[in-house]
């Protein structure tokens, strides 16, 4: 690798997602940001060369650095989502690379579950697309907390700034309904490198951030929820007589020795005694962390129940409210039964209504019969059993779940809790 090797493993990691139609420029965008921030490995730019002096081209083409995977799509090989990993002196990124068309939204849902940022591309010379729109939406719907609109290919409109600003505010006038406000945008050029990692001396009038130094700098520390502890217990740590614990990670908030928790669903409560990992006792554990959680006292717990705080009970119910992605060929339909995966709990559901399909080109709500593939509608459901669920928009981790065929065992939907 050229100079990114070496940074320090506790570097901030962002992840973001890019979504794009075809020929927007996506994979020469992300071709770009690896060059120019030199994170690319040197057996692989020797390729690259070879490709061009073999075509006769100058310079590398640099889309094909994001086309490792293109032998395996020829073979027939299903690709849903690809993840690039790269590093700055600053921040490492997990960058999760998924199909633009509208008929994989299951896997731009699938790439930016776990995303803090968006990145949309849009064609300079073509403006404010619906597949943009559906780009845009979907990000704000799946509560990613930042946007970045790219327009792309300036280079082909002159660098103009009026057709940047035209299509600013046609984007920005679509959004205004969005969950998520926090919405840049960046005129670039991926082919030129234009304010990608280096400032474009092409586009005096643009003062903002190039792409990377926004993806360094964007503070992402407050997306999380640092305020309601949830604790979904994964495994009972029994090893013998006198130990038990309760394996896990910490889904949202803090906890420390001496906290007094409640168990869920006895409501139980009692104090944390131990926080343990593989590498020994913890002071305090955050979001993100795997650790095993000793109690001061016996308490019932199994795999599926939850720790929280007394003062923090989330929503306990077997009504869902939901905005449901459809992932499967079958269409959904009110009355069947499936299984839903909620944090560690598996348990048995029946949809007990459709409310609404949403027009994801102009947002508008739809009575509908039915869910089909690709679709996005709200739904209730009920379940067999209580869960511990939260606002989608407050906690993503609680607040989100899949649904499950329960002949197929095939995940056939992805659900937000309203």
């Amino acid at each position: 690798m050229q100079n990114g090797e070496g940074v320090g493993s506790s570097l901030e990691m962002l992840r973001f997602t890019t979504a794009g139609s075809v020929d927007d420029g996506k994979s020469t965008l992300i071709g770009r940001l690896l060059f120019d921030s030199k994170t690319v490995f040197e057996d692989q730019l020797e390729s690259l060369a070879k490709t061009a002096l073999r075509k006769g081209t100058h310079g590398i083409d640099l889309s094909l650095i994001t086309d490792g995977l293109a032998a395996e799509r020829e073979q027939g090989i299903t690709i849903d989502v690809a993840y690039r990993y790269f590093s700055t002196p600053k921040r490492k990124f997990i960058i999760a690379d998924t199909p633009g068309h509208e008929q994989y939204t299951r896997n731009m849902v699938t790439g930016a579950s776990t995303a803090n940022l968006a990145v949309v591309l849009t064609d300079a010379r073509k403006g404010v697309l619906p597949q943009s729109k559906r780009h845009g939406f979907i990000a704000s719907l799946l509560g990613i907390p930042h946007i970045v609109l790219a327009v792309n290919k300036m280079d082909l409109v002159d660098y103009a700034r009026d057709v940047y600003e035209k299509i600013k505010a046609d984007f920005g006038a679509y959004a205004r309904d969005f969950k998520t406000h926090d919405i840049t945008f960046i005129p670039v050029s991926a082919l030129t490198g234009d304010n990608i990692v280096t400032r474009s001396v092409q586009m005096p009038w643009y003062t903002g951030p190039t792409l990377l130094e926004f993806l360094e700098n964007v503070p992402i520390r407050n997306d999380r929820n640092l305020t309601d502890f949830r604790f979904p217990v994964q495994l009972v740590v029994r090893p013998h007589q006198d130990f038990r614990g309760y394996a896990g990670d910490v889904a949202s908030g803090t906890i420390a020795p001496g906290d007094t928790v409640m168990a869920l669903p006895s409501r139980r409560q009692t104090r944390v005694r131990e926080l343990l990992t593989y590498n020994g006792k913890l002071d305090r554990a955050t979001v993100g962390q795997s650790v095993v959680i000793v109690l001061a006292d016996e308490v019932d717990l199994s795999r599926g129940d939850m720790l929280v705080k007394p003062d923090q009970v989330p929503n306990i119910t077997q009504d869902l409210k939901a905005t449901l992605c459809w992932m499967a060929d079958e269409p959904l339909e009110p009355g069947k039964r499936y299984l839903v995966k909620h944090t560690t709990q598996m348990v048995g559901a029946m949809v007990q209504s459709l409310d609404y399909r949403v027009d994801i080109h102009t947002l508008a709500h739809e009575p509908a019969q039915a869910l089909r593939l690709n679709e996005i509608g709200a739904v209730t459901l009920k379940v067999k059993r209580p869960l511990y669920v939260d606002a989608y928009d407050r906690n993503r981790l609680t607040g989100a779940f899949v649904l499950i065929d329960e002949l197929s065992n095939n995940t056939v939907g992805a659900g937000m809790v309203v």
